[in-house]
């Protein structure tokens, strides 16, 4: 097998892995290609969809029941907080990119994004474990998950996933698999929108035709169907256990990537 088919294969499996488990699929990408050779923003872009499109067809039937029951006060105050939510880091994140800001590729800001995400995560959920569960999605946590969005984004090693799940608990929200829900139906338009934008630019400044779309495709699908996998799963697990397994493997992994770059085996 061709070597960029491999680099695809994996790279769409670390991408399908990490997308939606709070360990940042970003980071683990940036620190992937070090090795695995770097990808366009297109390219990691689209097999971010590839993990969206398994969790739209994991919640379709929330999704369904939103358009077809608005009609329902409870329904139409939900949708609005997405919708406020979606709107906050779509227009931040249009002025970060009029800014012409540019993530890091190196293994260092990475190491302590990871490192202190995971100790965030163990605060946040002791926190959280001291009030009374709640479902409720509050207009703070709306826009305090809208605004998570894109200091994830602006972080690598820091996850959408985590921040936005750690946020709505924090504000209120008291129940993991209420605050989980929430933060990844907003994840759905905001990465389809992301997406979006990525395509169109290719296709306008002429890149795309550069892009082997062939390794595309197959990162693309593995992506979906491995992320389909990751998130049932971690779904079932949050229904009985905390998230604290995953900020010990954020820590651990960046110590261990902060020693490897200390020792030279990867960029610092």
């Amino acid at each position: 097998m061709d070597q960029p088919i491999i680099s695809a294969l994996l790279l769409g499996l670390i991408e399908g892995i990490t997308e939606f488990l709070p360990i940042s699929s970003t980071g683990h990408l940036i620190i992937a290609e070090q090795w695995l050779g770097q990808r366009s923003d297109l390219f990691n872009i689209v097999i971010q969809a590839g993990a969206i499109i398994a969790v739209t067809i994991i919640y379709w039937r929330r999704l369904l029941n939103l358009l077809l029951g608005w009609r329902q006060p409870e329904n139409r105050d939900y949708a609005a907080k997405l919708i406020v939510a979606f709107l906050i880091t779509a227009i931040l994140g249009l002025i970060v990119k009029k800014l012409g800001f540019e993530l890091p590729t190196t293994a260092t800001p990475v190491a302590w994004a990871l490192i202190i995400g995971g100790i965030w995560m163990i605060f946040a959920e002791w926190a959280a474990a001291k009030r009374p569960p709640s479902t409720k999605i509050t207009w703070l946590v709306a826009v305090l998950v809208g605004i998570a969005q894109i200091v994830a984004g602006i972080f690598p090693g820091t996850s959408r996933s985590s921040t936005t799940i750690f946020v709505a608990l924090l504000a209120g929200t008291g129940s993991r698999v209420a605050a989980t829900e929430f933060a990844f139906l907003v994840g759905i338009p905001t990465m389809y929108a992301a997406s979006g934008y990525e395509l169109l630019k290719a296709f306008k400044d002429g890149s795309a035709a550069n892009e082997d779309w062939t390794s595309l495709g197959i990162a693309f699908v593995v992506s979906t169907v491995v992320a389909f996998i990751a998130v049932k799963w971690l779904l079932s697990f949050i229904q009985t256990n905390r998230f604290t397994v995953f900020a010990v493997y954020r820590i651990i992994v960046g110590v261990i990537l902060l020693g490897m770059a200390l020792a030279g085996f990867i960029a610092e």
